[in-house]
């Protein structure tokens, strides 16, 4: 069995394995600093370029809905390529790959910045998607450059980050949006990335452990693209028709290209991935508790955001009112008073505080985000000392008790803000313990495809999480019964608003998610001694 190079020999001096023992502590968190930072412009960009997708939509007016693919595209691609990003990183050099992906995201933002054609724009977003493979390198490189002792907490600071994509990015993204054109996101973004990329090349090390095996291409190829097509169904099977044969295909198509890949797997001599590994239970139980813990990660986000900026009721209201006085108008040259139209919400939803993104930014995610933070660094010492197991129970229980209240409790926002803050602890501890348990389950040449393993799977979570809940909202619209006079008029949907049975529904879904992972956390064997750095394997 494959044993990582540092289980099998003693420790090689700073200077021959790169691993930064002896080294005085300023230098390793001030390599730990640059990695997580640069790490961040992937959860940075994102929610900058939801924020803006608004403002981007009117530079492509031929493409309606599809606008969403400035989303949608980044997600998929990312999540694609991190395995095979993640492998050619355990081959060739993870800092080789980091500053790779890196320039690939810079070239992407100059792309997106300048252009307006629809197509180099989505190839922009596409080269900049390699930056969610940034994430899974930093764990491999945290493990191969800190002290033993320090791996743990690094994950736990990697994981949640420095505070720059959390708190500085919505900040930074809703002042941007408010008072700029969208394509300044790409330029900050751009700028960042500029000043990043050489703080990596003089002050990051280059990990020396290497898998001595040429890329297999074939397995890189099934599982690339069985992830691609797989997630594309979940993004757009909602919009597209879930049952639709056209739009069915590319789920049949991924899933059987997923199927096909183990089977060639255990026939090459160098497969991209050890499938006796990618089955053993310290792989395969932490990949389907990040699955079931996605659900709630992806949806969260969503909801929150959404039902806070969308308008109260009493506002909607209003403008059905005069939306059908214009109607009429317009169409009899009748002007009628505001009191002879009367109209009813059939569902009423009680969300809706019309929060602008640097106003959800400040009074809901702020304190999420510092929470996280901590939560994240608190459970490095926490794995550190008594493994990541624990860690995870508790952010499971948390994920499904937030997850009922969201449901449960009254939707304002000083209601949800308090939950999401609670919440908080979970999304750092999840993302503290998951790396760890990854780091301490598998041997150091698999680690950048494991890892990568793990973030599709985060990516497949989400994206499910949000695609079920989605149908949820879908089934609960809000209607409006207009009467004119006393007399019933019309019946009209109100579009992006949904009943308050809607989020419930899928907040009691993601909630069952995350007790079923829970469980599987309360089973699981390995990481319940202290975390070692990655030499338990």
């Amino acid at each position: 069995m494959s044993t990582s190079l540092e289980a099998t020999t003693p420790p090689e001096p700073a200077d021959l394995s790169g691993r930064l023992d002896g080294a005085s502590k300023l230098r390793i968190f001030t390599v730990l600093a640059v990695i997580v930072l640069f790490t961040e412009v992937a959860p940075m960009q994102f929610v900058m370029v939801s924020a803006a997708l608004r403002q981007i939509a009117p530079t492509f007016p031929d493409q309606g809905a599809n606008i969403n693919w400035a989303i949608i595209i980044f997600g998929v691609i990312g999540a694609a390529a991190s395995p095979l990003i993640g492998k050619m990183s355990d081959i060739w050099g993870k800092k080789r790959m980091f500053l790779l992906c890196g320039a690939l995201f810079l070239i992407g933002c100059a792309i997106c910045a300048i252009t307006s054609n629809w197509m180099l724009f989505l190839l922009g977003r596409g080269l900049q998607a390699t930056a969610i493979a940034t994430a899974i390198i930093s764990y491999g490189l945290i493990r191969d450059l800190m002290p033993r002792k320090y791996v743990p907490i690094g994950l736990g600071v990697a994981s949640t980050g420095l505070g720059v994509s959390a708190v500085a990015g919505p900040l930074i993204g809703g002042y941007i949006v408010d008072h700029h054109s969208w394509r300044a996101i790409f330029w900050f973004l751009f700028v960042f990335t500029v000043i990043m990329i050489p703080l990596v090349a003089l002050i990051v090390p280059e990990s020396r452990l290497r898998t001595p095996q040429r890329l297999d291409v074939v397995g890189a190829v099934l599982l690339a693209a069985g992830a691609t097509l797989t997630l594309i169904y979940l993004d757009k099977g909602q919009d597209w028709g879930w049952a639709k044969p056209s739009t069915l295909v590319w789920l049949i198509g991924g899933l059987l290209l997923l199927a096909v890949f183990p089977l060639v797997e255990l026939r090459v001599r160098q497969p991209i991935m050890d499938m006796k590994l990618l089955f053993n239970p310290r792989v395969s139980v932490v990949l389907f508790i990040a699955l079931l813990a996605s659900f709630m990660i992806g949806y969260q986000g969503y909801a929150a955001g959404y039902m806070t900026q969308s308008p109260p009721a009493s506002e909607v209201t209003a403008g059905v009112v005069q939306g059908t006085i214009a109607e009429i108008q317009a169409r009899t040259g009748q002007t009628l008073p505001a009191q002879a139209v009367q109209v009813s919400l059939d569902p009423g939803y009680t969300y809706g505080d019309n929060l602008s993104l640097l106003g959800f930014a400040v009074n809901v995610t702020l304190a999420q985000a510092v929470i996280g933070m901590i939560a994240g660094l608190l459970g490095g010492f926490w794995i550190r000392r008594s493994g990541a197991r624990s860690p995870l129970i508790l952010a499971l229980g948390v994920m499904a008790v937030t997850a009922t209240a969201l449901g449960l409790f009254e939707h304002s926002w000083p209601v949800i803000a308090l939950i999401s803050a609670v919440y908080g602890l979970a999304f750092g501890l999840y993302y503290a313990s998951t790396p760890n348990l990854i780091v301490e389950g598998v041997p150091a040449e698999q680690q950048g495809i494991s890892a990568g393993m793990l973030g599709v799977m985060n990516s497949m979570g989400a994206a499910i999480g949000i695609a079920v809940a989605t149908a949820f909202l879908n089934a609960n619209p809000v209607r409006a019964e207009i009467s004119v006079a006393g007399n019933h008029v019309a019946t009209k949907d109100i579009p992006l608003l949904f009943a308050d049975r809607g989020y419930e529904l899928g907040f009691y879904f993601v909630a069952v998610a995350a007790a079923v992972a829970l469980a599987g956390a309360l089973v699981m064997k390995h990481g319940r001694t202290a975390a070692t750095g990655g030499t338990a394997f």
